[in-house]
């Protein structure tokens, strides 16, 4: 299995840990329920050191960016990111990213950890006009900083103004006496905070630093455990349960992240806007359960007559609402809000409702 900067550290510090994306991870430390409700009301650390880190770079940057992501990165400011996907030919998506506008003629992509070598490869056989690719996914570090008291805790380790930085944008400057830090208002959590990138070697400096200002707020590490149920609370897809090669982003309901614009051709666009027009047969839908149980990937959702009409992609009890909540692709007729759905736990059709995402508001 690969490690990653603080492999070691969760070890000593007792995580029970498991293999993820090929890595060797911390799924709990103190307790999945514990650790969910320390991010939702104070400050939590995810070591995300395993996702994958692509710097596209030189004047063809954008033009490989337009081809390759299904939004459109032309509008993309200096110093904000933008959530997109690699649709492949087939009308699925290879994964979902981030894109950084770092610096003019310069981007990082920000990929999952078990879709690096095929995100890698991808990029560079969709790549006809030559942009500069390099791959530093070995070389990053990333910490995500989650939670309402991030910022007070984060503050005291940089003299960067981290409230001047809203929501998807990012600055590069001092932290931890760190040079070169990627300064990020993202996360894949709901409950505000920040995304740390750095240099390897500067990982454990800028862990402890972390630790030691988080003191009086009782900062806690999180383990991807927490960070399932904390995303699946705010309706965030997961590459793998929710996306993979064969749903498109129509289906997926990520329309508003597939732009048809003039001028920009990216793959399958054909396809894609055949399918916003036409519609598509099946959608990916937020339920609650009304009856006490706890939906998993796989079970089988049905009608009130016993027919199948889709299946869960994402489910869990959940810690704030304290009720059976999941996602799941289901016939179109059967995915507006409100419509009265069966999900199929141990031969038992236990009754649900189509929700608006997200479920922790």
């Amino acid at each position: 299995m690969k490690t990653t900067p603080f492999t070691d550290l969760h070890i000593a510090l007792g995580a029970k840990m498991h293999e993820f994306a090929g890595f060797n991870m911390p799924i709990e430390y103190s307790g999945i329920i514990d650790e969910h409700m320390t991010v939702v009301n104070g400050v939590g650390v995810f070591d995300v050191s395993h996702m994958g880190e692509f710097w596209v770079k030189g004047p063809n940057a954008l033009a490989f960016i337009q081809g390759v992501t299904s939004n459109d990165a032309s509008k993309l400011p200096l110093g904000k990111a933008q959530y997109t996907c690699f649709p492949n030919e087939e009308g699925g998506i290879v994964d979902d990213l981030l894109v950084y506008h770092y610096e003019p003629e310069k981007y990082l992509l920000v990929v999952n950890a078990g879709n690096i070598d095929k995100d890698w490869a991808w990029c560079n056989s969709h790549n006809p006009m030559g942009a500069e690719l390099e791959n530093s996914s070995a070389k990053t570090g990333q910490l995500a900083i989650q939670g309402p008291k991030a910022l007070e805790v984060l503050q005291r380790l940089t003299p960067v103004d981290l409230s001047a930085i809203p929501y998807y944008a990012f600055t590069t400057g001092e932290f931890a006496g760190c040079k070169n830090v990627i300064i990020s208002n993202t996360g894949y959590t709901g409950a505000g905070g920040f995304e740390l990138y750095f240099y390897v070697e500067d990982a454990m400096t800028i862990w402890n630093a972390i630790f030691e200002a988080g003191k009086p707020e009782g900062i806690k590490p999180i383990g991807l455990g927490a960070r399932d149920t904390l995303r699946l609370e705010m309706g965030f897809c997961l590459y793998g349960n929710d996306l993979d090669d064969t749903t498109s982003p129509i289906e997926a309901g990520l329309g508003w992240i597939t732009k048809f614009v003039d001028g920009k051709e990216f793959t399958n666009r054909a396809e894609l806007e055949r399918q916003k027009k036409e519609g598509v047969a099946r959608k990916l839908c937020a339920f609650e359960l009304v009856e006490k149980g706890i939906p998993r990937h796989g079970y089988e959702i049905v009608d009130a007559e016993g027919n199948a009409i889709g299946v869960v992609t994402s489910g869990t009890m959940s810690p704030v609402l304290k009720k059976g909540i999941g996602m799941g692709y289901v016939k179109t007729e059967h995915s507006k809000v409100g419509s009265e759905i069966y999900i199929k736990v141990r031969n038992k059709s236990l009754k649900a409702q189509v929700v608006k995402a997200p479920f922790r508001k």
